[in-house]
């Protein structure tokens, strides 16, 4: 375990902890908790599935990935979030995966084909509609569903991302929160970077930076995007990286930047959700999934 690690855990968990107090489940969301997807670990092999009581049948589905700079976080710090999502129309998918640098690089996306696939074998106990998937990420989980949509949509990439993909999945489209695009080494390294002798299994060479760097995997095949940042948020530069490659290849995508000089919000402020910005946030990202739902 690295001094990093422990840092971010520690400051972050507290973080957290301060944002969250106080909630509870909504009256309207039936929850199944601690589902096991895989068996490599006991702890972070687990998921949760929120859904609208009132939802008949099978649901559109959102799947989300949590951030906390790949070394951080599980579902139970995001069941707050998600299950707002739920409140949308949705049903929800919320798992946790191993973490680095104790599970290096690509041990995490490992996880998610594991959970793609229990989604899949499971989509009439928990009525997930397997043909109207969404995702949404942020920070380290934007990274990561950014890479993940990239690997399912273009088969060069797939065949050097270090992990085997789901058969028959995939996204109707994707939201992308305040997420890192692009990563490069620096002369004067960032947050970002730093993590990546955590993260990465050679410490962040040149290739594994391309490997992990969606900006330049992403093809015309790539699922529509919601793309959001704001003027406090320490990575909200990264969407330029993505912007001007969707816009090469005519993939369908929004930008909102939230936020202004009086009000700078901060990294991932859509999960406070007691925060009007997160409802409008989560609102918009809700109402373009929905822009793609297959009427049946």
């Amino acid at each position: 375990m690295t001094d990093m690690a422990l840092t971010i855990r520690k400051q972050f968990g507290e973080g957290d902890k301060i944002r969250d107090e106080g909630l509870a489940t909504p009256a309207g969301i039936l929850r199944f908790d601690d589902i096991a997807y895989d068996t490599k670990d006991p702890v972070y092999n687990l998921l949760d599935v929120y859904r609208p009581k009132t939802g008949k049948g099978k649901l559109p589905v959102i799947l989300s990935i949590h951030g906390g700079a790949w070394v951080y976080g599980d579902k139970d710090v995001y069941q707050w979030y998600c299950m707002s999502l739920a409140e949308r129309g949705f049903a929800v998918v919320n798992y946790s995966y191993r973490l680095a640098p104790e599970h290096k690089y690509p041990s995490s996306f490992e996880d998610t084909v594991k959970v793609c696939e229990w989604m899949i074998a499971n989509a009439d106990e928990y009525g997930l509609d397997m043909d109207n998937v969404f995702g949404v990420g942020d920070s380290a989980g934007a990274h990561m569903l950014s890479l993940f949509a990239a690997a399912l949509t273009n088969p060069d990439y797939a065949k050097t991302c270090g992990y085997r993909l789901p058969k028959d999945f995939a996204f109707k489209a994707i939201a992308l929160n305040c997420g890192a695009f692009k990563i490069a080494k620096s002369k004067t390294p960032d947050l970002t970077t730093m993590l990546m002798g955590a993260y990465l299994p050679e410490g962040g060479t040149e290739k594994e930076f391309d490997m992990i760097s969606a900006a330049g995997h992403i093809t015309e095949n790539y699922p529509p995007v919601y793309l959001m940042t704001c003027p406090g948020d320490f990575l909200k530069d990264q969407p330029a990286h993505v912007i001007s490659v969707l816009e090469e290849k005519n993939v369908q995508f929004i930008y909102h930047r939230f936020g202004d000089r009086t009000n700078e919000l901060g990294h991932v402020f859509h999960c406070n959700i007691r925060l009007p910005e997160a409802t409008v946030c989560n609102d918009e990202e809700c109402a373009f999934f929905k822009e793609f739902i297959d009427r049946k």
